[in-house]
């Protein structure tokens, strides 16, 4: 059978993703010469891939350890606490880009303003959606719980919702990141992570994470809610160090966000830190919170990390 085995590098600021194929009976622990990822010296150069998730048709997230099996530094999975009844879906947002310029865009200057491109329908509102309706078909295949997908609100700048529970959440994520960075290969385009890839009056790229617990989901009130808030107003400066780079570029307070240095929360408020759903207020206050705040090139990890220990 054959396998592809999925890893995040040692990269800074934020890890990239790395691959390679392999042919056997069944998945288990390999190795990769972690001197060429920024993970090892030459002399002591092997790292192993731990298994941490399957996919079809073979696709295996995996967990970097050292030569003595102890998690590797750039190991942030690792990290993540216990936290099997929490679910967390993630809004991922990014761009399609190809010849350095955003899909669509001219070769000068820039395509009329921001306006008709969400959810738009057209050629001359939407661009990329062959690309983004393979990827959500590959990760259904996979197995991977694509709950939606939508072009977004400049041209070229698309996002799908993944759904996961428990550090499988983040599993999830990265592979469905890889998947994309591979249905974009066969489109002869590329995927651009950056919270800011374009200045100017054009909406940046985040990850909204929508979290809930099992209490949230049954016995939520308003107390708990607003509890939760405040807990993680007092650990904002954390969350934005774990939230992504570049991520000042986007949280300006402009384009649907909060300014980086203020938290705020509130019903339906996507110009807030925290937007409490009008669902979840509608639903007796049982539901779940979105976290705003995250960039579109963020560990899924740190932040299913830092929200479980904040508001526990």
């Amino acid at each position: 059978m054959r396998f592809e085995y999925v890893w995040l590098d040692g990269y800074k600021p934020e890890p990239s993703l790395r691959s390679k194929v392999k042919v056997g009976e069944f998945a288990d622990i390999w190795s990769f010469d972690g001197s060429s990822t920024q993970q090892a010296t030459g002399d002591k150069s092997d790292c192993i891939l731990n298994p941490t998730s399957e996919y079809y048709p073979g696709f295996v997230m995996c967990e970097v350890l050292n030569a003595d099996h102890s998690p590797h530094e750039s190991n942030t999975r690792v990290n993540v606490p216990a936290c099997d009844d929490w679910w967390f879906g993630f809004e991922q947002e990014y761009f399609l880009y190809k010849d350095g310029r955003p899909l669509g865009w001219p070769e000068k200057g820039e395509p009329r303003p921001q306006g008709d491109y969400y959810c738009g329908v057209g050629t001359e509102n939407v661009i990329g959606r062959d690309v983004s309706e393979a990827h959500l078909q590959v990760c259904l295949d996979s197995g991977i719980n694509i709950t939606g997908t939508n072009a977004e609100v400049a041209l070229g700048q698309w996002e799908y919702q993944c759904l996961g529970v428990g550090v499988g959440a983040g599993d999830d994520l990265w592979i469905s990141r890889y998947l994309l960075h591979r249905v974009a290969e066969d489109f002869g385009v590329s995927v651009n992570l950056h919270p800011k890839p374009q200045s100017g009056d054009w909406n940046g790229s985040g990850m909204h994470t929508n979290f809930s617990n099992k209490e949230m989901r049954e016995e939520g009130t308003e107390q708990l809610m607003t509890m939760m808030c405040t807990r993680l107003q007092s650990r904002h400066k954390i969350a934005i160090a774990n939230y992504g780079s570049d991520n000042h570029k986007r949280l300006t307070g402009k384009h649907e966000t909060q300014s980086i240095k203020k938290f705020s929360y509130g019903v339906s408020d996507r110009g807030a830190s925290i937007r409490i759903p009008l669902a979840t207020v509608e639903n007796n206050w049982h539901g779940y919170l979105e976290d705003r705040r995250p960039a579109s090139n963020a560990d899924p990890y740190k932040i299913i990390k830092h929200i479980v220990e904040s508001v526990t």
